[in-house]
């Protein structure tokens, strides 16, 4: 059967439910193509982690962290969870709340820049 399990599905929505304030400011920009027309999804299942948000047909993801991802635990894991997503043949793009609310336009032109088609790996 196609498609996420019924945890992947529950999760995905209570993660939307308590999304932060930079994630909601970010979604803002990205949803409904409104960031040069590129389709973007968020709190989306990929090898067993959920990916803040993701331009599926670049695949792309973007990670917004906070204060947590500063903890050697978080940075082991998110290490970890980069190694398998980029081997599932994701780019990976991280982003910072304090630059999503000081500079919210800088992160827009960051993430275009990322999306270009020059900047595709080989």
């Amino acid at each position: 059967m196609r498609g996420p399990d019924h945890f992947e599905r529950t999760r995905s929505r209570d993660l939307r439910a308590a999304q932060t304030s930079a994630e909601a400011n970010l979604w803002g920009k990205l949803r409904g193509r409104r960031l040069g027309g590129y389709k973007f999804v968020r709190q989306e299942p990929i090898e067993g982690f959920f990916a803040d948000f993701v331009c599926r047909e670049q695949k792309l993801v973007i990670e917004v962290d906070g204060a947590t991802h500063s903890t050697d635990e978080e940075v082991a894991y998110d290490a970890r969870r980069e190694r398998i997503l980029k081997a599932a043949g994701f780019r990976i793009l991280r982003v910072q709340n304090d630059d999503i609310r000081t500079n919210i336009d800088g992160v827009c032109e960051t993430i275009l820049r990322t999306l270009a088609p020059d900047s595709l790996s080989p």
